[in-house]
């Protein structure tokens, strides 16, 4: 059964609407996808309402963290992509560090809520991602997701992603420093 999904970029005027999303989640109510913008520390000694208007600060000041996913209207999913200067932590990480000296947009994490996982909204959010770096004149889109050592993984360890729905939409491996966590890119132009 296909879905019909709608997608729209992460403005304070669709704020309610991730509130309603994250809210409602353990982790995403402790994290608002602030994990990869904060040094360490400063995301521990935030968590929940102190990540929360990090990235309420981040929206209002008219920065785009992100795509939501709608089905009938009501938020469905959420996808963080942004420029990868937007996500300091990830030059921190050994395993993440910058590839080379190309910009990229990254896509750092996802949330579906739990009805409508397992039904291709995060492949559908990794192209409307696609799309919205495109719209930006992007050219490469970079992805970071788990490649499972089992077969079947927690939805939490998969908040990244996984490397086979990367693939599915095109991406392909250009480093790996993890077992489990390739390097993907998407290179706009070349689909």
């Amino acid at each position: 059964m296909s879905l019909d999904l709608e997608f729209h970029p992460l403005t304070s005027e669709r704020w309610p609407e991730i509130e309603k999303l994250f809210e409602g989640d353990r982790i995403c109510g402790q994290c608002w996808c602030m994990y990869w913008r904060l040094k360490r520390s400063e995301f521990q000694k935030q968590l929940g309402r102190g990540n929360k208007a990090a990235l309420k600060r981040t929206v209002n000041s008219g920065e785009v963290p992100g795509i939501i996913a709608y089905a009938d209207g009501q938020p469905v999913g959420w996808c963080s992509v942004a420029p990868r200067e937007s996500f300091p932590a990830l030059e921190r990480s050994r395993v993440f560090r910058r590839v080379d000296d190309r910009p990229v947009w990254s896509i750092v994490c996802f949330y579906v809520v739990r009805q409508f996982r397992r039904r291709g909204v995060t492949a559908a959010l990794i192209g409307a991602a696609i799309d919205y770096v495109k719209e930006r004149g992007g050219e490469i889109v970079e992805g970071y997701p788990v490649e499972p050592s089992k077969r079947r993984i927690t939805d939490t360890l998969a908040y990244m992603g996984v490397a086979s729905t990367f693939r599915r939409v095109g991406f392909v491996e250009i480093l790996r420093r993890s077992e489990t966590h390739p390097i993907m890119r998407y290179v706009i132009g070349e689909e």
